[in-house]
């Protein structure tokens, strides 16, 4: 399987994935996952918002376990963030099945769409359409860097636009969603655990903000006669830094637009992309409202005008303490159990439905970066610590 999907999207030159929504990369993966859901005699189909599902038993039969993750990526990702949980939700199938297990639950495997939100800017899509905390006017908006918007991507992929929003029908089907993923960070390295289970996840946003200033000439235009926006851009980067650290938090911009963007002119419009997260929300705020002062103070100095919008926001995420307890039955009480500050469709899922995660190693800690990895005895682990957990859940 991980042979099969490894060069779909890979960049040769980076080494890295682009395998972004509604795309030729992106329908590749689709049909992987068809196959591999085929191959295993399950029940496949695509939900009104394009989320895969393979099933196995009755989906109306109710109380389902449900297992899977996602595989778009960020521009130039690893291999392992996503595609993880969907190959070891196949491979804890295969597992299940050798063991001789009697399915007592319906089970699936899903693979959610545009997790990432590397195309359009928001994460989650496909499953925040579905738990309704994406109304499909919200999603008629979103456009990707060439201004095209999501209903024209999904018609042009072959999918009906029109079709997508809530799904409560299906999400009261499932009893429970568990999501396998590889860690990003090294909590598990430095504990010399394999495996571990998800506590929380950190509230977390995007900001976008737009600093405007006046095209001018570079060679010509004295520095007391500019308003450069650049200059407000580069020192609110650092400012998001410095609360960062006051905080205990991360903040990052991670992407940024400048117009007209030539060498030798000053830009008229630096538009920047925040990414913020903390363990709470009041540390959150904290850092958030920090990083805005720093900038419209700045920004005034410099004369430039400056516009903040937030994009995006998921509050903090406790994963349901009876299911978590439940799966640290089935695998020790030694288990470690961490938290994070990276968002996830179970985070999404958990307002609708019972949701947990599964995390595997990562040596380095290193992800959405082509170095991210982990080793083979640990990505088993993971199946193997899944594929009890889904036992446990849904044969006994």
């Amino acid at each position: 399987m991980w042979r099969s999907l490894r060069p779909i999207g890979r960049s040769d030159a980076s080494g890295g994935y682009r395998r972004y929504a509604w795309t030729g990369a992106d329908a590749d993966c689709r049909l992987w996952f068809q196959m591999q859901a085929e191959a295993r005699r399950l029940n496949y189909e695509v939900d009104r918002n394009g989320n895969q599902w393979a099933w196995l038993g009755d989906p109306a039969a109710g109380d389902a376990v449900v297992t899977g993750s996602h595989l778009d990526s960020v521009p130039d990702g690893g291999a392992f963030d996503g595609p993880l949980g969907v190959v070891s939700s196949f491979a804890a199938l295969d597992e299940l099945r050798s063991r001789g297990v009697v399915f007592k639950r319906p089970l699936a495997i899903v693979n959610f769409g545009d997790e990432e939100g590397a195309r359009f800017g928001l994460a989650c899509v496909g499953s925040r359409l579905a738990a309704g905390q994406l109304t499909k006017e919200q999603a008629y908006e979103l456009r990707d860097a060439d201004g095209v918007s999501l209903p024209q991507a999904m018609e042009a992929a072959g999918f009906d636009p029109e079709a997508i929003g809530p799904d409560r029908e299906r999400l009261d089907r499932i009893g429970a969603f568990v999501e396998l993923h590889v860690e990003q960070g090294r909590a598990l390295d430095l504990s010399g655990d394999a495996v571990g289970i998800a506590s929380a996840i950190w509230p977390h946003g995007r900001w976008r903000y737009d600093f405007h200033g006046e095209a001018n000439h570079a060679g010509t235009t004295r520095l007391v006669d500019r308003r450069d926006p650049m200059l407000t851009y580069a020192e609110t980067v650092l400012a998001a830094r410095r609360e960062a650290e006051l905080a205990g938090a991360v903040a990052t911009f991670g992407k940024i637009s400048v117009e007209p963007n030539g060498v030798n002119a000053i830009p008229s419009l630096v538009r920047g992309w925040l990414d913020a997260r903390a363990a709470d929300q009041g540390a959150l705020d904290a850092v958030i409202a920090g990083i805005e002062t720093a900038a419209r103070e700045t920004a005034a100095k410099h004369g430039i005008d400056l516009g903040v919008v937030q994009e995006s926001f998921t509050p903090v995420v406790e994963f349901e303490h009876a299911l978590r307890d439940e799966m640290a039955g089935i695998l020790g009480e030694k288990t470690p159990v961490l938290g994070t500050g990276a968002g996830h469709d179970a985070g999404i899922l958990s307002a609708s439905i019972p949701t947990a995660m599964l995390f595997v190693r990562n040596p380095t800690g290193v992800s959405h970066s082509p170095a991210e990895f982990a080793g083979e005895d640990d990505c088993v682990a993971g199946v193997l610590a899944l594929a009890d957990v889904l036992e446990g859940l849904a044969c006994r």
